[in-house]
């Protein structure tokens, strides 16, 4: 595999290797390119990468490749996409997020679509994500929320009680149509433009997540009025999240039949549980919603995140997803002897790596690439992409992905 990656070809020769000015091999440039004369299928505002470009004309023979892969499929590449790859490292996604609220911009469908499309016509990427959010569903629950620059999201009316629990609703599918109509234009239209081109996935929040959210109002560093709750009003914390794995799932099956061909949840805060809290809170509603899903959706993989939890990775064998993903806090090796070569995977290159030079970028995701050999996989970051990340890396780091072949 390394001698197919090709890492030891690309070892720098000097301090500065010049990716924006000289390209890579194969004319793919590490910078996207933003201009006034664009081609005319450009809705993103970003020139396409040439393997963007071929998959615009009809060319891409492998624009399925993670779609097979999240099913169960071992491709002869591993396919490569990163969480957060829509985001504010990109100066394309600045002059919307410089501009404009974040619920406007997740919630007008002619700004997230072309802020979904940015990185898979940067750089080539083998998925296209959704912009959105996890808690973008709460309102269905009767829990409003607004997302504020410097600070994140914002729950004015926290579940920080017993009885503030009860209030949650349980939403139908027609509440999600009727507050969201958003979502399925937006989805619509992405699916437009990647159908036989790339793989369009969408996402929601675990349950445990979206309550933990919920109770804290807004982001915390110790979730500490969930723990409480969860300690003193078991009860209650146990009937809101059977509320929510219950109406995530229809949210999530609204997503697929929108346009999406696969479903990633995320439990963003696994990281705040320990091994038993896990096991008697999150786990179960997070199974629960999966297998929901998998019912309405037989044919739609779903992938599991626990941003975390890799320290309890041997608790999530059998959530029941068709794939784990997982987060950078263990080597793909051990994760594989944990999980099986048969269990389909997904990561995990720790994110700090793309502050690297590019030798260490293509070392990281060819050392990935080969621990996983053999098992059903996809390249992705052990956690979305940090704030500040140079764009060539994203670059570099899609580009080696696209050269590992088994």
């Amino acid at each position: 595999l390394r001698r197919s990656c090709g890492w030891h070809r690309h070892r720098m020769r000097s301090p500065v290797f010049l990716l924006g000015l000289l390209g890579l091999a194969r004319g793919f440039s590490a910078v996207p390119k933003s201009s006034a004369a664009l081609p005319p299928h450009c809705p993103s505002g970003v020139e396409p990468c040439d393997f963007t470009a071929r998959a615009l004309r009809g060319e891409n023979k492998e624009h399925d490749i993670l779609l097979r892969a999240a099913r169960g499929e071992v491709t002869k590449r591993p396919p490569v996409w990163l969480m957060r790859q829509a985001g504010r490292y990109m100066a394309a996604f600045r002059e919307y997020s410089d501009n404009y609220p974040f619920r406007q911009r997740s919630e007008t469908p002619d700004m997230a679509v072309p802020m979904s499309l940015q990185p898979w016509h940067a750089f080539g990427t083998d998925g296209v994500i959704f912009f959105s959010d996890i808690l973008t569903p709460l309102p269905a629950f009767g829990v409003d929320f607004d997302v504020v620059k410097g600070k994140g999201p914002v729950i004015a009316s926290p579940l920080d009680s017993a009885e503030a629990m009860e209030r949650v609703r349980m939403p139908r599918r027609e509440d999600f149509e009727e507050q969201m109509p958003f979502v399925r234009e937006i989805l619509g239209r992405l699916r437009e433009e990647t159908e036989g081109r790339t793989t369009l996935l969408g996402f929601v929040g675990a349950p445990w997540t979206l309550a933990a959210y919920a109770m804290e109002g807004g982001s915390t560093k110790n979730a500490l009025t969930a723990h409480k709750l969860m300690m003193h009003e078991p009860d209650a914390v146990h009937a809101v999240l059977l509320k929510l794995a219950q109406g995530i799932a229809t949210y999530a099956a609204y997503q697929v039949s929108s346009g999406a061909q696969v479903i990633q949840v995320f439990e963003s805060w696994a990281h705040q549980l320990a091994p038993e809290t896990f096991s008697a809170f999150a786990k179960p509603y997070a199974k629960l919603c999966i297998k929901l899903i998998k019912e309405a959706c037989p044919d739609t993989p779903v992938i599991y995140f626990a941003n975390g939890g890799s320290s309890y990775l041997q608790h999530q064998k059998d959530m029941g997803s068709d794939m784990l993903c997982i987060d950078w806090g263990v080597d793909m090796e051990d994760a594989r002897k944990i999980l099986g070569k048969e269990k389909a995977i997904s990561g995990n290159v720790d994110p700090r790596v793309l502050f690297g030079t590019e030798e260490q970028i293509r070392e990281a995701v060819a050392a990935c690439a080969e621990k996983a050999e053999g098992s059903p996989f996809i390249l992705n970051l052990g956690h979305g992409v940090i704030q500040g990340t140079p764009e060539e890396s994203v670059g570099v780091f899609v580009d080696q992905a696209r050269r590992c072949y088994y």
